[in-house]
Formats: C-alpha cells, structure tokens, sequence
C-alpha cells in the first residue's frame, strides 16, 4: 500500500483501491483548496454501473440524499452521456459538535462514450429511492443482407 499521495487531481491512492480516500497524508496539515479536495471525494465516491441487455445500455448511479432536481443528465453530440450534480453540505449550527463528518459533498461529474449501437433520441432517466437510472435503448443489428450471384462460363 502506498503511503505517498498521488498528485493526479489531488487524489490519494492506494494500489488496492485508486480512489481510496483513507490513506495516511502527510501533507494534511499544509493549506490546501479544501472545495477542490471536497468536489474529488464526492466525484470519487459516485459509483455507477454499466450493464448492457438485448435491447438497452442500463447505467445505475447511487445517489443518496440528492433530489432529481440536483441532477443532470445530457448526451453530447459525439455521444457522450454525462451525469452530474451536486451533494449539497448540511447546514452547520453553532450549537452542535460534531464527532464525525464522512458523507461526502460537493460537485460530481461523470462521462461515458456511447457506441454506435445507441438511440441517442430516446434516451430515458428515472430516479428511485435515490438510485438514478437511465435506460440508453440500442438500435437493432441489421443483418448483412446476402445476394446471389450467378457465375457466367
């Protein structure tokens, strides 16, 4: 396990987990952009699935907390699907003390190339219980269509 924190976007990592968060730093208590290092541990912390069924490419985003409202999702023109948002953080009160703080905030973005199967026109997103879906359906595969030709001699 590495020790030494990677300078790729600020992240550290392990060689378990690259977007392991809980590795020793000993560069923590050097003055940082700490909205930098929020918005990475809540892009880091945003896990989606990809599966791909007969008729549909089926992404999956755990979002807890976040309202469909908070929630992007846009296709640009070089099919590219992207989900983002924000997890906003809870008001603090002077008042409480906090023991600890490990739910992650600030801004996530997430990007996947669509192959050339898809419908970008009839993309569709739902959101469930705080898990997001959007269903990308698939084009059908023409099968090559074969011709006889009559050998002349």
């Amino acid at each position: 396990m590495s020790l030494i924190p990677s300078f790729f976007n600020g992240r550290r990592s392990s060689i378990f987990d690259p977007f392991s968060l809980d590795v020793w730093d000993p560069f923590k208590d050097f003055p940082s952009n700490s909205s930098l290092s929020q918005e990475n541990s809540a892009f880091a912390n945003t896990r989606i699935d990809w599966k791909e069924t007969p008729e549909a490419h089926v992404f999956k985003a755990d979002l807890p907390g976040i309202k469909k409202e908070e929630v992007k999702v846009e296709v640009e023109d070089d099919r590219v699907l992207q989900i983002s948002g924000e997890r906003k953080i809870e008001k603090e009160d002077k008042n409480d003390t906090w023991h600890r703080l490990e739910r992650s905030s600030g801004k996530f973005l997430r990007r996947f190339r669509l192959p050339e199967n898809a419908k970008m026109d009839q993309i569709k997103a739902a959101m469930d219980n705080g898990v997001l879906t959007v269903t990308v359906p698939k084009e059908e595969l023409k099968k090559p269509e074969l011709k006889a030709i009559e050998i002349s001699g």
